[in-house]
């Protein structure tokens, strides 16, 4: 199973304001993140940049609209996220109640959401479709060699 866990923002974030100890702050999620890896439950994991240098497409109908950030809404915005492939959702709970507090000084919350998996569209998704999905995997993994 895949969990995303995500990272809420927070204003200091938006801002771009790092926290007063953030060399300690990158010392201690660095070995969080290698101890994930080396427990084979890390598959990905990135911090973002503040939603002031981001942009949004709207989708109506037909019509797209581009959004420039920055957003308002803080609490629903995300700082950074990673992919953990774990056995439950309790483990991918586990593992994050572990996690270094992302912003020192202020409440944050971390988002564990569980990532679809091919089996769980069922019939829906034909063999035909399950094909050309492995095959933007592979190139979107091709893709990170760049």
């Amino acid at each position: 199973m895949r969990f995303m866990a995500i990272v809420k923002a927070t204003k200091e974030s938006e801002a771009g304001v790092f926290p007063a100890e953030m060399e300690k702050l990158l010392e201690d999620m660095g070995k969080f993140n290698e101890e994930m890896a080396r427990a084979g439950v890390m598959l990905a994991g990135e911090g973002l940049q503040p939603s002031s240098k981001g942009a949004r497409v709207r989708f109506s109908g037909d019509k797209r609209a581009v959004l420039d950030g920055p957003f308002s809404e803080t609490k629903e915005l995300i700082a950074g996220f990673w992919i953990l492939q774990v056995k439950s959702k309790a483990e991918a709970i586990e593992w994050i109640k572990r996690c270094p507090h992302p912003h020192p000084g202020t409440d944050t919350e971390i988002e564990i959401r569980q990532v679809y998996e091919a089996d769980d569209f069922g019939t829906e998704f034909t063999p035909e479709l399950r094909e050309q999905e492995e095959r933007v995997l592979r190139q979107a993994e091709k893709n990170k060699n760049r």
